[in-house]
């Protein structure tokens, strides 16, 4: 019941954002998005014609007006129909999201555990060249742009330059060896970025935990290695290793899906963002922006109900 009444108000509490985050969004894209009137024209339209297709699109409504059917819309998740391909938003992103998911998981996964191991190998030979070591993969892997990772991976793995071992583009994914050639490369691309600003993180949050009395205890007791990053320094870690993880998934899933499914030809919802934006089609993006808003708030309760199940002594107030 505790846990249900907290689940309540945090979602309560979330509703001023997605009202400010869809609010100025709104605002952005009624006042300096694109206009479709004249594009569903020919020339020289009569001004008749071009009042009938303004009402049409709902041009001619008052802006309160219209932004309280984008709110409704974004309740009943009925935003009606894609201004490029006619498809009810609502179906294409039931058919995209699941692409995008496949797709970004299993590099988001590795990127988060394998930080999580290197850091912890830093961490406990700190200052040693083995830390060094790891510190400059990390530091190579943050300097080098996410696009050049996915034609440097791109190149030496799909092209008669390389290895020529995966699809270039596309995803016909019939099966699960299809699913496994199609993502190895974006997921390569994106662990190797990841994996620099995950392990440097992680590192700094493990080798403040170290410093802590119970860990030098711990070491002077002749706790072996594994027990004491384990469950002396990882388990008391976790509050900061949760949130930034928790916090990076509607970022993930939106920007990182929407880079590489644009450059690999991949069909999710990352690609079907980018295609909105440069052709303004707004039933899209006004879904996509107002979904990652609700997915924020969301991802914020979990991660507090994350918090007191990893640490009792946290309240859910």
């Amino acid at each position: 019941m505790e846990l249900l009444q907290y689940a309540l108000r945090k979602l309560l509490s979330g509703i001023p954002l997605v009202l400010g985050v869809t609010f100025i969004s709104f605002v952005l894209m009624v006042y300096f998005g694109p206009d479709k009137t004249y594009e569903l024209l020919g020339k020289n339209p009569t001004q008749q014609q071009i009042e009938e297709i303004r009402h049409e699109l709902g041009y001619d409504r008052p802006f309160v007006v219209r932004y309280f059917d984008y709110l409704r819309e974004l309740v009943t998740l009925d935003f009606g129909h894609s201004d490029s391909t006619g498809e009810r938003v609502s179906r294409l992103l039931l058919r995209t999201i699941p692409i995008s998911l496949a797709l970004v998981t299993p590099g988001f996964i590795l990127g988060n555990v394998l930080g999580i191991v290197l850091a912890l190998i830093a961490a406990y030979h700190r200052g040693g060249w083995i830390d060094k070591l790891i510190m400059t993969g990390a530091v190579v892997g943050m300097s080098i742009s996410f696009l050049i990772a996915i034609i440097a991976f791109q190149l030496i793995f799909s092209s008669s330059y390389g290895l020529n071992l995966f699809p270039v583009r596309g995803w016909d994914v019939y099966s699960l060896s299809d699913y496994l050639r199609y993502v190895t490369v974006p997921t390569l691309a994106t662990v190797f970025v990841a994996l620099g600003y995950n392990t440097r993180f992680y590192r700094a949050v493990l080798v403040e935990e170290m410093t802590r009395d119970h860990v030098r205890t711990a070491r002077a007791f002749g706790i072996p290695p594994a027990k004491l990053l384990y469950k002396n320094i990882l388990k008391n870690s976790l509050i900061p290793i949760i949130t930034r993880i928790m916090f990076s998934i509607p970022l993930v899933v939106i920007s990182g899906s929407l880079l590489i499914e644009s450059y690999f030809g991949i069909p999710g919802v990352g690609k079907v963002t980018y295609d909105a934006i440069t052709t303004g089609d707004q039933p899209v993006l006004k879904a996509v922006v107002g979904l990652t808003a609700v997915l924020f708030v969301f991802t914020l309760l979990l991660t507090d109900i994350l918090y007191k199940v990893v640490d009792p002594r946290v309240s859910l107030k």
